[in-house]
């Protein structure tokens, strides 16, 4: 009788230390994360790649054939418009304009001696001494005198030329390439390619639309200049900001696409002439949109939604219409008003009406690492 009263005693103790089970159906609340739906400008843009084009290139190629004697630069510097590059042995043009001088300082003393020669032959038909016949020789002969005078100071010029073109400068402010002759090689006019020079700063962007997005590209367009900004994949910083400064007069038949051209200043040369960059139009900026953490919309088979916490810690099935991304957040056009808290993390364990249980993000989480 005595065992049985203290088995019973343990059995009573062992039933009073047991928590009590939650009621039958109740779940515990949910861990999640959430954040906040906030307002701000957001733009809205066109997200293209495109490739970095130098606003000026030249191609220097000498107008005369000759011997390149002297290089006044050297690779990849930055050059001045004006500046001596190449000089060209310029000792043949300068026998080639000595001639020409020779020669039209004999086509000046021929002119004035016949002058000399038609003012005689003038007044001797005015006496009636001389026949009209000889009057009109001497005048033609001044005519001619005066062609071949002429004629000799044009090949003074064409010499003078071509010998100033034995030193060839930029012809732009630019950057050098690599030099594609060097000291001993000999050129030939309008053929040789001595050197590439482009101009880097400002520097164009162009890329490619869609023509279904033409006509709203030019509507903004007529509001005012649109910015473009212009980023290096896989770099970071902040983008080069520049203008729409063209739209092509023709959309491409293979494509079904036009070409755009963004203009933008290149003065630290971020940019690079056959670099390819991602291109951003910004189209306009819509005030007072609605932005969540990109990680909060999901979707279902009813469409895109979001989890909204309400006031009493219960989960609420909300859809909503996206619209474009925001860097780490998302705009909501229809469905989500400013200051409700969605769910970001935890969404497995989250139904509709489910109590959550609202936990704080690591730093980790917080910068999305």
């Amino acid at each position: 009788m005595r065992r049985v009263t203290v088995l019973a005693l343990l059995l009573a103790t062992a039933a009073c230390g047991k928590p009590a089970a939650p009621p039958p159906g109740e779940m515990p609340p949910a861990p999640v994360i959430v954040g906040v739906a906030e307002t701000a400008d957001a733009p809205r843009y066109l997200d293209e790649i495109g490739r970095c084009v130098a606003i000026e290139s030249v191609s220097l190629m000498p107008q005369v054939t000759g011997l390149i004697t002297a290089i006044h630069f050297q690779d990849g510097v930055d050059v001045k418009k004006g500046d001596p590059l190449f000089t060209i042995d310029p000792r043949p043009f300068q026998a080639q304009l000595a001639a020409a001088e020779a020669s039209l300082a004999q086509a000046k003393a021929s002119l004035e001696l016949a002058k000399v020669e038609f003012a005689r032959v003038k007044t001797l038909v005015e006496k009636k001494v001389a026949a009209q016949q000889e009057f009109d020789a001497s005048r033609n002969a001044v005519d001619v005198a005066d062609a071949r005078l002429r004629q000799m100071q044009a090949a003074v010029d064409t010499a003078r030329l071509n010998l100033e073109y034995c030193s060839l400068r930029s012809p732009i402010d630019g950057r050098t390439g690599h030099r594609l002759v060097d000291v001993g090689n000999t050129v030939k006019a309008n053929e040789t390619i001595l050197l590439v020079i482009q101009r880097m700063d400002p520097i164009y962007a162009d890329f490619s639309a869609s023509e279904g997005g033409l006509a709203e590209v030019r509507r903004h367009m007529a509001r005012g200049p649109l910015r473009v900004e212009v980023r290096i994949p896989d770099q970071p910083g902040d983008p080069g900001v520049g203008e729409l400064t063209f739209v092509d007069n023709a959309v491409q038949q293979g494509t079904g696409t036009v070409m755009l051209r963004a203009t933008l200043p290149n003065a630290d040369r971020r940019f690079w002439p056959g670099l390819f960059v991602r291109v951003r139009l910004v189209l306009e900026v819509v005030k007072g949109a609605v932005l969540v953490p990109e990680a909060a919309p999901q979707m279902s088979a009813k469409g895109t939604f979001v989890y909204v916490i309400k006031e009493d810690l219960t989960a609420d099935f909300r859809p909503v219409t996206l619209g474009q991304r925001q860097g780490n957040r998302v705009i909501v056009e229809k469905g989500l008003q400013a200051g409700e808290r969605v769910v970001t993390q935890g969404h497995l364990g989250v139904f509709p009406g489910r109590k959550v249980k609202i936990e704080t993000a690591s730093p980790a989480a917080e910068t999305g690492r």
